[in-house]
């Protein structure tokens, strides 16, 4: 065991290496001003980009599992309406898909409530004179 210790020192070192020449889909600013908002100062720019890299992989999952239940969803909407025959192939990807996936990672997510000084605000973009 104690003979693989410098295997994986060397696939440490080339990944680290190989940060400074990856780009991630998170661009490093953003990653760096929010870790630094929650307290986390590192000169480092490999470890920025490891955690852009985690994020991203993240965010991919996320993403991943709300089209599997956008999929089912739609599946069962279509199920309802064979009679129908109506074959349509664009997938809608619901706030409650997002939901229910962002659930499973322990995320809860609300809609905010929306708030109108009478029914008819902000239906009919007219002048108030009328």
């Amino acid at each position: 065991m104690a003979e693989s210790k410098p295997d994986d020192d060397a696939v440490l070192i080339e990944f680290l290496s190989s940060l400074m020449d990856y780009t991630p889909t998170i661009p490093d600013e953003l990653a760096e001003y929010y870790l630094s908002k929650s307290g986390f100062q590192c000169p480092d720019v490999r470890i920025i980009r490891m955690v852009s890299i985690a994020t991203q992989k993240f965010i991919a999952e996320i993403a991943s599992d709300a089209l599997q239940l956008c999929k089912a969803r739609q599946s069962a909407v279509n199920k309802e309406k064979r009679d129908k025959q109506q074959k349509d192939k664009s997938l809608v990807l619901t706030t409650e898909d997002l939901s229910l996936a962002l659930r499973e990672y322990g995320v809860n997510m609300k809609r905010q409530e929306y708030f109108a000084d009478n029914p008819s605000a902000g239906t009919n973009p007219t002048s108030k004179d009328e």
